[in-house]
């Protein structure tokens, strides 16, 4: 029985069941704190803690959903190109505000990590936390960060933002699809453009051009702003 409950196949069925029934449960209550992939990960670790099952033997139906990544980053460049001619028009604007989110981003890690006294490689460690996890790791190498910890800061910045970044914007009275997107893309990556989605495509496709756009102003920009401030 306990093969069987450990069984590749049946694990990313698990996963797909639980997701799913986690999306039921955000649209049945209609809460951001509800959110699907925090929920299917916490349910994921009870599962594999209760039954014992190493992290190895999930990794192995981890690869199936791994395989599907690259493909749906592709994928996002569709709703890019339909909508391809406002982002020219669009383009100093969004270029400019996105240079100031990154270094803003950047410089506000450094400034609050020395504020509060952080040891230096975790301060770091935490600059990229705002880009796509390969990005982050390669960025983190650059400023002499630690690795692991660089993963665990992106992971939290993309849920806080997934699940209250649109809180906030609503808060800030930031009402144009270009600001929402932008923000939910710069400030918490894939995570971010999940939660833009949930608005609609054209929110979703400028999230995906704050993510792209970050990842390549921070890896240019991080090692310079923190060989300043440290």
């Amino acid at each position: 029985m306990i093969d069987f409950l450990e069984n590749p196949l049946f694990l990313l069925a698990l996963t797909f069941l639980i997701y799913y029934g986690a999306v039921l449960l955000q649209k049945r209550f209609n809460s951001a704190l509800l959110n699907p992939v925090l929920i299917t990960a916490i349910a994921l670790v009870i599962y594999l803690l209760c039954l014992h099952i190493t992290p190895a033997k999930y990794e192995e139906a981890g690869k199936y959903i791994d395989f599907w990544l690259k493909p749906s980053i592709v994928a996002l460049g569709v709703p890019l190109y339909l909508q391809l001619s406002k982002i020219k028009k669009q383009l100093v604007p969004l270029l400019v505000s996105q240079l100031v989110g990154s270094v803003m981003g950047i410089a506000s890690v450094c400034l609050l990590a020395k504020a509060f006294g952080l040891d230096n490689e975790l301060a770091r460690s935490l600059v990229p936390k705002s880009v796509t996890t390969p990005i982050a790791l390669e960025v983190s190498k650059m400023v002499q960060g630690a690795q692991p910890l660089t993963v665990m800061a992106v992971m939290i910045t993309g849920f806080f933002g997934n699940i209250f970044g649109l809180m906030l914007l609503r808060w800030s009275q930031v009402k144009s699809p270009m600001g929402k997107g932008i923000a939910l893309g710069t400030a918490s990556h894939a995570l971010g453009i999940m939660a833009a989605f949930n608005l609609s495509e054209k929110y979703a496709v400028y999230a995906s051009l704050g993510m792209i756009f970050n990842g390549i102003f921070t890896a240019i920009l991080a090692p310079p702003v923190v060989g300043l401030l440290f």
